[in-house]
C-alpha cells in the first residue's frame, strides 16, 4: 500500500489546521490503495535551519535533519495543508522544506489552502518554491474558504462543501501512484 503524508504547515497556537487536517483525512479515509497519515510540523519542531551543508548535496550533520529526511523520504506522496498568512505560507513550513533538497524531487506534492480568500496567494508563492524543488506537482489543489471568526460549526459546514475536491485529490494521488 503507498502512503501519503498530509504535513501540516502551520504551528500558531490558534491554528485551525488540525481542524482542517482532521477533516481531509475522514475524507481520504475511502481509499483502498493509499494510506494517509499527518505530519505536525509543530510536532517536528525543527530548529532555524541550522545545517552548514547546502541541502541540494544531502550531507546532513543533524540529527533533527536526519530524522526529517528519513520520515520525508518514507512517504510516496505529500499534501502541503497551509494558511494563508499575509499573502503567503507560514515560516514554520518554508524551513521545513529548506530543510532537506532531494526528498522533494520527482515527489507528488498536493497543496490545500486555507483562509478568509481561500489561499490562492499562498498557493501561488509556494508553487515557485515547489518548482524549484522539482516536485512533481498535483493538478487538484484546493483553496478552501474559512474565516478566523467562523464558529467551529460554521468552519465544519464550510469544509463538508469542498468533499467533492478532496476527492478528486484522492482519485489523483492513486492514479499519480499506480504507475
Amino acid at each position: 500500500m503507498k502512503k501519503v503524508a498530509i504535513i501540516i504547515g502551520s504551528t500558531r497556537p490558534s491554528r485551525r489546521s488540525l481542524t482542517v487536517a482532521k477533516w481531509i483525512k475522514s475524507v481520504l479515509s475511502s481509499s483502498k490503495e493509499i494510506t494517509f497519515d499527518t505530519i505536525d510540523l509543530k510536532k517536528i519542531n525543527l530548529p532555524f535551519l541550522d545545517e552548514s551543508a547546502l541541502p541540494a548535496l544531502g550531507k546532513y550533520s543533524q540529527e533533527h535533519t536526519k530524522k526529517w529526511s528519513a520520515l520525508i523520504k518514507s512517504y510516496d506522496g505529500l499534501i502541503l495543508l497551509f494558511p494563508q498568512y499575509n499573502s503567503g505560507y507560514p515560516a514554520p513550513l518554508k524551513n521545513a522544506l529548506d530543510y532537506l533538497g532531494k526528498e522533494w524531487s520527482n515527489k507528488p506534492i498536493s497543496m490545500v489552502t486555507y483562509g478568509a480568500h481561500g489561499g490562492l496567494q499562498a498557493q501561488i508563492a509556494m508553487k515557485l518554491v515547489l518548482t524549484g524543488f522539482h516536485a512533481k506537482q498535483l493538478a487538484v489543489n484546493p483553496q478552501i474558504s474559512i474565516n478566523p471568526m467562523d464558529s467551529d460549526e460554521d468552519v465544519t459546514t464550510k469544509l463538508n462543501a469542498y468533499n467533492f475536491e478532496i476527492e478528486l485529490l484522492e482519485r489523483e494521488f492513486e492514479h499519480v501512484l499506480a504507475n
